[in-house]
């Protein structure tokens, strides 16, 4: 049985599509990542797989229970880590804990052994007795986490899970979603903008953009599928000549904000034919890298933009939605 299945998923808000008939699987036990810049339409993808929003069209399983019908049967399979805290920062970490065991109806005996494991486990157990309110964004993190396993799930949804934390916390958990992932056996499903991220934890990866999925599989095979080497040219003037470059080992040629990237096996076997192409063409070449891609490489190929640049867009796509919403 998959962990998740997700077929023709759709969610519009009046003429405004967060999610665009998306299709994919998640095997149990794996790590797997949804890629996108804010705005993409990744935690719409969670609020509908956790039964939080109703799907437009469409249909899902987690765990075997559908999402429309079973509402009941997924959110006892799944945990969940919000994009925004949703902890209750004038309680202690025990408290919430403790709060959270009640609503799943865990009884005392097991409520208690659960808590105190989980809390040694993401290492706050010596200050459990602590209010939230004084805990770093970091602790807060690991808390929720804690509590999110605290009935056991099959599936843990993860939204931004490092976001806006410094790169030391971020390392930390990265290493305990990996060992959790490892030591339970739970399927985690990611939502992040951070190629680092992604390119980490990740089993597989899915790029979603506009709502849509362009592209998913490893992060190997995906900096694979645009070729082995990248050739990065900065240069001002080379519009319209690029396809001037023609090439049979050539793999692919995206340009992006004053630079153009080549994608190709053998860079270093090729680089002089590729500098006399560039002089042939008229092309002025102010620097020249050779390097192998990386998934804001994948990211680029896949959808004409950077990452950055995509994040300006969704902006818009929010607006859009926030209006919807209203309307």
């Amino acid at each position: 049985m998959k962990a998740v299945t997700v077929e023709s998923l759709t969610k519009r808000f009046g003429d405004f599509t967060a999610v665009d008939n998306i299709s994919f699987e998640i095997d149990e036990g794996e790590i797997f990542g949804l890629l996108g810049p804010n705005g993409a339409g990744k935690s719409t993808t969670i609020s509908i797989l956790a039964t939080m929003a109703d799907a437009t069209s469409g249909k899902a399983l987690v765990n075997g229970h559908h999402i429309a019908g079973d509402e009941d049967g997924v959110r006892k399979s799944i945990g969940i880590v919000f994009q925004d805290q949703s902890l209750d920062e004038e309680l202690t970490a025990w408290e919430n804990m403790d709060f959270h065991g009640r609503l799943y109806r865990i009884h005392g005996d097991t409520r208690r052994e659960r808590t105190e494991e989980l809390l040694e486990l993401v290492g706050l157990d010596d200050r459990k007795d602590e209010l939230v309110k004084t805990f770093s964004g970091g602790m807060r993190r690991r808390l929720e986490i804690a509590r999110g396993l605290l009935h056991r799930p099959k599936v843990l949804f993860l939204d931004e899970p490092t976001l806006g934390l410094d790169p030391q916390t971020r390392n930390y958990l990265w290493e305990y979603i990996e060992n959790l992932n490892m030591e339970f056996g739970i399927s985690v499903i990611i939502t992040t903008h951070y190629m680092d991220e992604a390119d980490r934890l990740c089993d597989r990866v899915g790029i979603i953009d506009k709502g849509r999925i362009v592209a998913l599989d490893t992060p190997e095979n995906l900096k694979k599928s645009i070729g082995g080497d990248l050739i990065t040219v900065k240069s001002d003037d080379y519009e319209g000549k690029l396809a001037d470059i023609n090439q049979p080992w050539i793999e692919s040629i995206e340009s992006y904000d004053g630079f153009f990237n080549i994608g190709l096996s053998g860079a270093e076997e090729h680089l002089t034919q590729i500098i006399e192409a560039l002089a042939k063409t008229r092309i002025t070449i102010s620097s020249v890298s050779i390097r192998k891609p990386s998934l804001e490489d994948v990211f680029l190929y896949y959808t004409g933009k950077s990452i950055r640049d995509a994040e300006a867009d969704s902006k818009e796509r929010m607006r859009m939605m926030h209006f919807a919403r209203r309307h």
